[in-house]
C-alpha cells in the first residue's frame, strides 16, 4: 500500500467510525506507530481531520454524511476506481463530480494529489458538483477551485437537483466528468434510482468533453428506474477487476471503452 493510499484508508476508517486511535491504524493497516502518526499529521495538516491525543476525530463538515456514505459497500473497488479516476485528470482540469459514494471517493483521491495542493497564484483544479458533502470536503483544499451548482436538496443523497442546477451546468464546459451509477447494462445505458439525479446527471456528462462511468462491478448487469444514457453519452467506463469477461465483452461490443481499476 503506497502513501496515498494509505491516507485514503485512513479517512476510510474514520468515515466509518467518527474517529481513529494510532493504534487501531497500527494493527488494520500494519504499519508502524511512528507511520500512523505521521499520516494523521498530513491529513490534520490539509484540513480532512482534528488531531487528538492518541488519534483523531473527523471535521464535522466532511464526515456528518447521510448512512449511506458512513456505510459503503465496495470500499477497496471504489478506491481503486477513485485512483484510476485520479490518474486520468490532468492538472488545470474542470473536472464535473456527481454525487454518491464513488464519486465520493474520487473527490478524496483528488484532494490528496501533492500536486494539487502546491500553492500557486491560480487553481491546481476546478471541480464542478452538484454533491454538499464533496463540496464542503473539496472547500478546504485552496488550490482547488470548487464549483456548486444550484438546486433543491434531495435529503437522500444530499445532492442538488431541478432547474437551478441545470442552470448552472448549462452555464459551463466540463474537461471530464465522472459519473455514478446503480445499473448499467449494455443496452440500455447507465441508470440510477431516482429520475432527478438522472437528469442532472446526464446533463452534466453532457457538458463534458469526456464522460466517465464510475461503477463498482456489482453494478454491472443490473437496471435501476431511471435512465442516464448510453455509450453515446458514456464513452468510458471504470470498473474494478470483478467484472466478468463476458460482461467486458458485452460493454466493449455495445460502444464502451472499458477500463478496469487494480
Amino acid at each position: 500500500m503506497n502513501r496515498a493510499e494509505r491516507l485514503n484508508a485512513v479517512l476510510d476508517l474514520l468515515a466509518a467510525d467518527g474517529q481513529v486511535e494510532v493504534d487501531d491504524i497500527v494493527s488494520r493497516l500494519d504499519v508502524s506507530p511512528a507511520t500512523a502518526r505521521r499520516d494523521l499529521d498530513t491529513l490534520a495538516a490539509q484540513n480532512l481531520l482534528t488531531r487528538t491525543r492518541g488519534g483523531a476525530i473527523g471535521q464535522t463538515v466532511a464526515y456528518d454524511l447521510p448512512l449511506r456514505y458512513k456505510l459503503q459497500q465496495h470500499a477497496e473497488e471504489k478506491s481503486a476506481i477513485a485512483r484510476a479516476a485520479s490518474a486520468m485528470t490532468p492538472r488545470g482540469a474542470v473536472v464535473g463530480l456527481s454525487g454518491g459514494t464513488t464519486s465520493t471517493v474520487i473527490a478524496s483521491a483528488l484532494g490528496i494529489r501533492p500536486d494539487l495542493a502546491e500553492a500557486g497564484p491560480q487553481a491546481n483544479l476546478t471541480v464542478v458538483t452538484n454533491a454538499i458533502n464533496i463540496a464542503s470536503q473539496l472547500a478546504m483544499r485552496p488550490q482547488i477551485k470548487t464549483v456548486m451548482t444550484g438546486g433543491v436538496v434531495h435529503a437522500r443523497s444530499y445532492e442538488l437537483v431541478g432547474d437551478y442546477a441545470a442552470a448552472v451546468l448549462n452555464s459551463v464546459t466540463l474537461d471530464i466528468a465522472f459519473i455514478g451509477a446503480n445499473g448499467l447494462d449494455p443496452v440500455l445505458g447507465a441508470t440510477t434510482q431516482d429520475e432527478r439525479e438522472a437528469s442532472v446527471n446526464r446533463l452534466m456528462a453532457s457538458r463534458a468533453a469526456r464522460a466517465v462511468l464510475v461503477t463498482d462491478s456489482s453494478k454491472i448487469g443490473k437496471k435501476a428506474f431511471a435512465a442516464m444514457g448510453d455509450a453515446r453519452l458514456f464513452g468510458t467506463v471504470i470498473t474494478d477487476a470483478g467484472i466478468t469477461a463476458e460482461q467486458r465483452a458485452a460493454l466493449t461490443e455495445h460502444g464502451y471503452d472499458v477500463i478496469i481499476a487494480q
